[in-house]
């Protein structure tokens, strides 16, 4: 795998983003549960439909592993608004399966684990991909994981700093082995290009006359 100039240029790209945009506060959540279940939730939507799903929850007092399992035959409705209910609703009680039956439902549990394996464990659930795995991993665990996303993917290849057959695996290594190994780092640096994806580097009409790397790379 070949990397564009020198490992100093990711960390300038991070504080130049930063310098613009300023801290994003992400990922939103009153809980490292909550903050679990919307990494499940968001996939193939927006935040704001996963905001009312997770209400819904809390609403119904359910925003607990073991709660949330016990009355699961409610899912589907209580997520109905953030779309793909269904598959969504089987993805969320593997989740939550997997997270009661060998955790015991226990944030702390999670956090005791060994990083690989625990990564392994959450790859194995069916309808966990990658994403979802080092969402958690990273913004309710506190893990040191670089999170790679669509958006991550379209403002490299524009500017040219990976390849076309650059995969998942590989984009995340290229961040953590050229950065310092500190979540802080990776969860502002994830949210930042979020922010660049939607504001600029857009899927379709991107205004890349006016990006804020467009003078800096």
């Amino acid at each position: 795998m070949e990397f564009k100039r020198q490992p100093k240029l990711l960390f300038k790209i991070y504080q130049k983003l930063f310098d613009e945009f300023g801290p994003q506060h992400w990922w939103p959540g009153d809980s490292p549960f909550e903050i679990m279940v919307g990494a499940i939730l968001t996939q193939n939507t927006n935040w704001q439909n996963v905001e009312k799903a997770i209400k819904n929850i809390k609403d119904a007092g359910l925003l607990n592993a073991k709660a949330l399992l016990k009355n699961k035959d409610k899912i589907p409705e209580l997520i109905r608004p953030s779309g793909f209910y269904k598959l969504k609703t089987k993805r969320l009680i593997n989740f939550l399966k997997f997270f009661v039956d060998r955790y015991n439902g226990e944030i702390e549990n999670l956090k005791a684990k060994k990083f690989d394996k625990l990564r392994d464990e959450l790859l194995g659930v069916s309808g966990i991909g990658p994403e979802t795995a080092d969402s958690i991993l990273l913004y309710a665990l506190n893990r040191p994981v670089f999170v790679v996303d669509a958006y991550t993917r379209r403002i490299l290849l524009r500017h040219k700093i990976i390849k076309d057959d650059f995969r998942y695996e590989d984009i995340r290594k290229l961040f953590e082995e050229n950065l310092p190994r500190d979540y802080k780092i990776f969860n502002e640096y994830h949210a930042l290009f979020v922010k660049l994806g939607k504001e600029y580097c857009k899927k379709n009409e991107p205004l890349c006359n006016i990006c804020p790397l467009l003078k800096f790379l």
